[in-house]
């Protein structure tokens, strides 16, 4: 975050915001990109939200600040009584014309000074706390400090009434004022900076308070344990309030009286709930166990004009520290590299529910011999063609040529199956699709100017490349039916006006990852001349079209004229995963200023040579055995993994119309889509399909899916479900749409009720 503090409250001689509102927004930007990482293991019960803070235990580490507002003179109590059902602490503010001890009246009316008569006594009672920031006559605060210790309050506040933002120098001439009248514990509201932390400490304050999420870390850091840290500002949710834990902070403060709930007392039992909710998401049993590795936290868009990077202090001598992920590269705190493990961990909590989320093949159809006879096949075909029995051995046991061994079968494969014609030498072997994306966006994208524009939803796996890269992605977001070309022509053009340049766009034209959409003829066509008209290359990947029942479209590569398509393929789904072999298709002429020309794949190919150096050679040998065995037609080696999987596509679509009719879906506003082919299906739902709602699907529902909004680069997705058809059988796919359609009626009812 810069340093400048737009929008965080007052500065000395500034009017400050009393309900901390402009602290609100900033803070909220910081909470809506921040979130949670899935624990892989759980507590044995519920896990346990109380804290024990000055001595005294709190059924969450919350502290409510209502807004003193006099014109409504039922609400600060409200607030507090909610507060002290809930177990929690409230804040009591001091009238700000109060300039002697007020008296002991316990009306509402306005004017009559601090409530005396909401300090409860008695054991297990949480007392509230008092503000004592208006009082402005130190003799007065100091005999308000004696008098609020003898009427039961828990804690003074200086600062924390009328919100975050930085105090001026004779606020901390306050604290020591008050500190030797005393004994109830003192906190420093408005700590804006580390160093006011520690002022804060030296002038007596047992607690400070943060005036922002930005600044928690550092102030936590500087403390170091000595005295707790709260945080003032944003929080509205038990997500929020585990992030403001993870970062340090010991609790919150929460300020309930947002736009539109004037004068309600706040859902305190409701906000713990949601609390304990996104404590078991992280796996943590009690507050303790939330550090800083249960958040992740995506990266924000650049500012204008950047603060000033602080000089790098001296190592001090002594073990290396830990590193701090803010110190690493950017791409790391993007949610989008954590989704593959997001998934994965989600599917190991609750290995007992039918999982929708994985979208790998089904081994059922694979063979252990399979592998051997495969490589033993391609050993054949080279002792075929005149290889000596040391050349086959340096072909399987070296590292082989950076562009790979098989190019020749492989191209033969395209010619045959596909249609693609072109020579071996426009082809480079890699490890997947993964490695060849990373290949071809770091050979086209040359500077900042350049742009990857993204068909949306999308596979993480491009964007991930894209954020390790630098690369600015610029999502395209697909109609219900698939991508618009108008839409690709109004994003490139928006670029250009941006001085930018749109130079590859990204695009998965058969049953496409995640949506399962699939462009027509027509599309794939006006595709291709967008493109030219824009000057753009396209990165095709087309991974499910052999695995998918009934007659194919051709590849845009296929259609391609005059070479602007840059092809990626992968044997994942048609051979076997493990392999791990991909490929890019790249014969785009690539001239130098010496007059020579060479094509995109040896250039791709002389960066494989610094990142992998090769694809294993016993993996492409099991590979080309394969397809010697075939006679290069992948299609016809998957026709009944093909025909398995449109099976249980249809099976989906069957049961899911079975389980929610259309009558009864229309009138719950869910829907979802019909591939022909792939791995993949969409439903839309009225609610959040969030990683919240994921978890209480698996947990309650005993149903895995995947939500959509991880696919969606540039935000978007909320109320999306993908579901993966591939690796289920005909009675879990049965089973498991039944328990999907009660998950998804149980949220719509839910939200029927609370009236979202």
């Amino acid at each position: 975050m810069a340093a400048q503090h737009t929008g965080k409250g007052a500065r000395s001689g500034d009017s400050p915001d009393p309900t901390g509102r402009a602290a609100d927004t900033a803070d909220r930007a910081l909470f809506d990109r921040t979130g949670l990482v899935q624990g892989r293991y759980g507590s044995a019960g519920p896990p346990d939200t109380g804290v024990k803070v000055f001595g005294r235990a709190w059924s969450a580490p919350v502290v409510v600040v209502p807004h003193p507002d006099r014109t409504r003179p039922g609400q600060e109590r409200a607030a507090i009584r909610a507060s002290a059902a809930a177990g929690l602490p409230a804040v009591v503010s001091t009238p700000p014309w109060s300039a002697t001890p007020a008296g002991d009246s316990d009306s509402d009316g306005a004017g009559d000074g601090p409530p005396w008569s909401v300090a409860p006594a008695g054991d297990g009672v949480v007392p509230p706390w008092l503000d004592v920031t208006a009082v402005r006559d130190r003799r007065a605060a100091r005999e308000l400090a004696v008098r609020a210790q003898d009427a039961g309050f828990g804690a003074l506040t200086l600062g924390l009434a009328p919100g975050p933002g930085p105090r001026p120098a004779a606020y901390w001439s306050v604290l020591a004022t008050l500190r030797p009248v005393t004994s109830l514990p003192l906190l420093a509201a408005g700590t804006d900076t580390a160093r006011d932390a520690l002022r804060a400490v030296e002038a007596g304050a047992d607690g400070v308070v943060a005036s922002g999420l930005d600044r928690l870390p550092l102030i936590a850091d500087a403390v170091g344990g000595a005295v707790p840290v709260l945080l003032d500002g944003g929080v509205r949710t038990g997500a929020d309030l585990v992030v403001a834990l993870a970062l340090g902070a010991d609790a919150v403060v929460l300020r309930p009286d947002t736009p539109g709930t004037e004068g309600a007392a706040p859902d305190l039992p409701g906000l713990v709930r949601d609390f304990a909710r996104a404590m078991e998401f992280t796996g943590a049993g009690a507050v303790t166990d939330l550090g800083r590795e249960v958040i992740r936290v995506q990266t924000a868009p650049a500012d204008p004009a950047p603060a000033p990077v602080p000089p790098v202090p001296e190592a001090a001598p002594g073990p290396a520290p830990a590193l701090r992920r803010t110190e690493l590269h950017s791409a790391l705190s993007d949610p989008v590299l954590d989704t593959m493990n997001f998934l994965n961990e989600v599917t190991f909590r609750y290995p007992d529910a039918i999982s929708f989320a994985p979208g790998r093949p089904y081994d059922g159809f694979f063979d252990t011999e399979q592998v051997f006879t495969h490589a033993r096949r391609y050993l054949d075909h080279l002792a075929e063609r005149g290889h000596t029995p040391r050349q086959i051995r340096t072909a399987l046991y070296q590292y082989g040529p950076t562009a790979g061994l098989i190019r020749d079968i492989i191209a033969d494969s395209l010619r045959t199956d596909e249609g693609i014609d072109v020579p071996a030498e426009a082809l480079v072997v890699t490890l997947g699709a993964q490695e060849a994306m990373l290949l071809a966006l770091r050979a086209l994208i040359g500077g900042p100017e350049d742009v990857l524009l993204v068909s949306s939803p999308c596979y993480v796996g491009i964007v991930g490349a894209a954020r390790l890269l630098d690369i600015e992605v610029h999502p395209v977001e697909e109609r219900e039916d698939g991508l618009a070309c108008a839409d690709v022509d109004a994003a490139a053009r928006g670029l250009r006006a941006r001085g930018k340049r749109p130079r590859v766009l990204y695009v998965l034209p058969d049953h496409a990852n995640p949506s399962g959409n699939t462009l027509d003829l027509t599309t794939r066509e006006e595709l291709l001349r967008t493109a030219a008209h824009h000057g753009m290359l396209i990165l095709e990947d087309s991974p499910y079209r052999m695995v998918s029942p009934g007659p194919r479209l051709p590849t845009l590569k296929a259609l391609d004229r005059d070479r602007r398509v840059v092809h990626l393929g992968s044997f994942s789904k048609t051979v076997f995963p493990g392999a791990r072999v991909g490929y890019v298709v790249a014969d785009q002429p690539v001239s130098d200023d010496a007059g020579g020309t060479t094509l995109l794949a040896a250039e791709l190919a002389k960066i494989k040579s610094m990142v992998t150096v090769n694809t294993p050679s016993l993996s492409q040998a099991a590979v080309a055995g394969a397809l010697l065995a075939a006679r290069g037609r992948v299609s016809e080696m998957n026709t009944d993994a093909a025909a398995y999987y449109g099976e249980a596509m249809r099976s989906v679509l069957r049961h899911l119309d079975l389980d929610l009719p259309a009558d009864r879906r229309a009138r719950l506003g869910v829907r979802w889509n019909e591939p022909a082919g792939g791995f993949f299906l969409s439903v839309r739902v009225p609610f959040r399909a969030d990683e919240a709602a994921l978890t209480r699907s698996a947990q309650q529902f005993g149903v895995i899916w995947t939500p959509m909004e991880h696919f969606h680069p540039g935000g978007g997705g909320r109320n999306g479900i993908r579901l993966s058809i591939s690796y289920l059988t005909p009675a879990e796919i049965q089973e498991g749409t039944a328990r999907l359609i009660r998950f998804i009626e149980a949220e719509c009812a839910a939200n029927e009720r609370s009236g979202t």
